[in-house]
């Protein structure tokens, strides 16, 4: 069995919806992952931060216009008045709900379950639409199988049973319609895989039922070599093995949740990326082994922060990194690059959160620097790292460019440097014209 996911754009109207019905609807059985519709994520968000606010006029005002969009949704989804009035009653259900969270205090798990209703109603519409077009469709609710432990990660245990449960308790549906990014947490109220991630739930899911292969649709054909936001005449990536799709996704290529790659590498499932407006396209294959060695793509992650401690005390002693290091597991916030010197360490974070704590714990170690607004730029291949002459060649593609730290050798699937956010443009540029497009 195949999992197929869509995204929020792929299902943003009724016209798409019908696509994506089209496009799954040929007899073979699937788990089929949908997002909210697109849009609606971002309202709901807004809707929260009123409330948390205690403006409960303004959330009540997004919340009526929500309802109104998706009121008409209905009227020009189905085409049988007996359907359009399932719909309506379905709305009104799932709009009390939301309003109920304007009356009271709103509570602290108010924001997630309130984030839960988008992926609740455009699941809930699309297999309205697949039964009333007469297909065998079912509404598996993800919060009866989707759950995250007390560290917000999977509980892939619990996942694969109840999944497999609720699966051979409904074995002749020919299409499982479901929710990507919600769950529920190790407390049992809804909660969810953060922003992107209904992508991580679709190789959850493959994972769990050992699926043949996790196909995931968005508006693109696939990974490219390059940001097509930053740089022209960018090409489609075919073939990319486990380790390098996880280092673009980590290091800022947009199509793909960084976690994503984790349950499917483990369980050796085939992901393919594919776009909805284009279905005859291949796409990307993203597989255990991507065959082809050399320079794949590069990916740029923004909003970085360098932090440098300086010290004698580094000098021939032990521990030193070791207490540097513990400074950042106190405070839960995660390194992404790291260099070192004889007397100094310069390393990353995307997360600033605590860095004036983190600052103020590391001064008692040595002078620190920080460096704001930095980006990333991964370079991306297989075993890139030890091919002969290959960093010579990145270092001459960039020498026009100041380069802050340099990770090399860390990883044989990509080389990255870190430059100031205002020279990401012209450092990925020089990349495609002298490596990628050569």
């Amino acid at each position: 069995m195949k999992v197929f996911k869509f995204g929020g754009t792929s299902v943003g109207s009724v016209e798409n919806m019908r696509t994506v019905m089209n496009l799954i609807a040929d007899g073979n059985q699937k788990v089929v992952v949908l997002s909210a519709m697109s849009g609606t994520t971002n309202s709901l968000v807004e809707i929260s931060d009123y409330l948390s606010k205690k403006n409960k006029e303004s959330a009540i005002s997004i919340i009526s216009s929500l309802e109104k969009k998706y009121y008409t949704v209905v009227l020009d989804l189905y085409t049988t008045d007996k359907m359009k009035e399932k719909g309506k009653r379905f709305i009104e259900e799932r709009f009390t709900v939301i309003k109920s969270y304007t009356s009271g205090i709103f509570p602290e798990e108010g924001g997630r379950a309130l984030l839960a209703q988008g992926e609740l109603i455009s699941t809930a519409l699309f297999t309205f639409l697949m039964q009333e077009t007469g297909h065998n469709a079912l509404l598996l609710p993800a919060l009866d199988f989707m759950k995250i432990d007390g560290d917000k990660q999977p509980d892939s245990f619990y996942i694969k049973d109840k999944l497999n449960a609720i699966l051979k308790s409904h074995p002749k549906a020919d299409y499982y319609i479901t929710q990507g990014f919600i769950c529920r947490n190790e407390d049992d109220e809804i909660d969810n895989l953060q922003r992107g991630g209904s992508d991580y739930t679709a190789t959850l899911i493959g994972a769990a039922i050992q699926s043949e292969e996790v196909q995931i649709w968005t508006d693109i054909d696939g990974f490219h070599d390059n940001d097509p936001r930053f740089v022209e005449n960018t090409k489609k990536v075919d073939v990319l093995s486990f380790g390098e799709a996880a280092e673009l996704a980590y290091f800022g290529a947009k199509i793909l949740h960084p976690q994503t790659v984790l349950p499917a590498m483990t369980n050796n499932i085939p992901v393919r990326l594919k776009n909805t407006m284009n279905p005859p396209d291949p796409g990307t294959l993203i597989t255990a082994d991507s065959k082809t060695t050399g320079i794949k793509a590069v990916a740029a992650k923004d909003g970085i922060t360098a932090i440098k401690i300086r010290s004698g005390r580094m000098l021939n002693a032990y521990g030193f990194i070791k207490n540097i290091f513990e400074i950042f597991e106190f405070f839960k916030t995660s390194i992404d690059m790291i260099t070192t010197s004889e007397v100094a360490v310069s390393l990353t974070i995307d997360d600033p959160k605590h860095l004036d704590e983190i600052v103020a714990e590391l001064k008692e170690y040595g002078k620190v620097k920080v460096d704001r607004d930095q980006t990333i730029v991964c370079i991306v291949g297989k075993m890139i790292a030890e091919e002969k002459g290959f960093a010579a060649k990145v270092f001459s593609a960039l020498e026009d460019i100041p380069i802050r730290m340099i990770s090399y050798g860390g990883s044989r699937n990509n080389i990255s440097v870190l430059v100031s956010t205002n020279d990401k443009k012209a450092t990925l540029q020089a990349l495609s014209n002298k490596l990628l497009n050569n």
